[in-house]
């Protein structure tokens, strides 16, 4: 079948467009000239092979999406996306939400391939009640995990990828964006959390994403912030879903009388369920536990740094292979799916050149990595 050089054109354009790049800026990445640049996306010549798969690496894009005629992209949802809150996204942080789709839909290529088929949770709400929806699903969703009431979550990422979701954790420079969720044409349901938040922030908002994942996939894209504006109830409702989620009402009802604590006491409540102080403050306040002032008090508490636990960085690393595996979740690059890509290398489903687009790094760096995570690679 014949490319239609308008449609890839097009395609091209878009996503161009969509990372507010200049074609400028492409060619220093591609080393593809303007003017031959401004005549494929105008439809007026036929790339070449290389050029396709260049375009395609620097898109982070399928390029067999480029050469076909299909219309579907992930770049309809983040259109979406974009159009609603354009604004919050600088032009880094585009760039990082298109890795983040290319990293999902890369995850599941990887998954299938190897034969792990992806898990899923399918709940469905009865009634009109927002809050209830949240509160049945969480406990739902605990039971499957096999989580008694007293149970704190360790692993929240882990368990949502179980259940089909794409969880990748990413730098992104607003620091009110707390994550969002995709329904990825290909990949499925997908979350991204931002890695510049606080770590127990991070596990809040990651559950947040998870009740967008079960609740709202038929939106296509959702952004979530830190400080919601008004009282939007789909908002409210994923927000109650992550506290009743790290923090089930059974579990709060059973804990000594929080109006006594001391500031200590919370603290040490607060880092044990793995949540800032301020969303246990919120949970005690809806269990109606504690009283106004006491409310006040538990939500201005902080937990020191030092003692906040992330799944993602046991306390066996050295500082040398925290520090670079921090640098490597700021990008995305979590164990799990750094694991999985090596995986599939060492099963003969990707080549070393796949697998070193699939880690996002270069040649150098894919040794740099191997060695990291005790791999080896074939001839070395």
């Amino acid at each position: 079948m014949a490319i239609d050089l308008r449609l890839l054109g097009s395609k091209l354009a878009k996503y161009r467009e969509q990372l507010q790049e200049s074609i400028i800026d492409v060619e220093c990445s591609t080393g593809i000239g303007v003017a031959r640049l401004a005549q494929i996306e105008n439809g007026q010549i036929e790339p070449t092979g290389d050029e396709v798969l260049i375009l395609s690496d620097h898109y982070r894009c399928d390029f067999k999406f480029f050469i076909s005629n299909e219309q579907v992209a992930p770049f309809e949802q983040t259109e979406t996306l974009y159009r609603a809150h354009g604004a919050d996204f600088s032009k880094e942080d585009r760039r990082a939400v298109q890795d983040f789709l290319y990293l999902c839909e890369t995850e599941d290529f990887l998954m299938r391939e190897i034969g792990r088929a992806p898990g899923s949770f399918v709940f469905s709400p009865a009634g009109d009640y927002f809050k209830g929806h949240a509160e049945a699903a969480a406990t739902r969703l605990r039971s499957v995990m096999g989580h008694a009431d007293n149970a704190v979550p360790r692993d929240v990422y882990a368990e949502f990828r179980s259940v089909g979701v794409h969880v990748f954790r990413r730098k992104l420079g607003n620091s009110n964006i707390s994550g969002l969720f995709v329904a990825h044409p290909v990949a499925g349901k997908c979350a991204l959390v931002n890695y510049s938040e606080d770590i127990y922030r991070q596990r809040f908002s990651v559950a947040h994403e998870m009740a967008h994942a079960i609740f709202d996939a038929n939106k296509g894209a959702t952004v979530s912030f830190e400080r919601p504006e008004g009282a939007d109830l789909v908002e409210v409702r994923a927000n109650r879903f992550a506290s009743c989620y790290l923090m089930p009402p059974a579990f709060l009802s059973k804990l000594p009388n929080p109006n006594a604590w001391s500031d200590s006491d919370a603290i040490d409540w607060a880092n044990k369920l793995r949540v800032s102080c301020s969303a246990l403050a919120i949970a005690l306040r809806e269990a109606k536990l504690v009283d106004h002032p006491t409310y006040v008090r538990i939500s201005r508490l902080r937990i020191p740094m030092g003692v906040k636990i992330d799944p993602e960085l046991p306390v066996s690393l050295n500082p040398a292979q925290r520090a670079r595996k921090e640098q490597l979740l700021e990008r995305g690059l979590s164990d799990h799916y750094v694991a999985l890509c090596f995986e599939a290398y060492s099963s003969g489903v990707i080549s070393q050149g796949r697998l070193t687009e699939a880690l996002l790094c270069s040649h150098a760096g894919l040794f740099e990595l191997a060695s990291l995570y005790g791999r080896t690679l074939h001839g070395h």
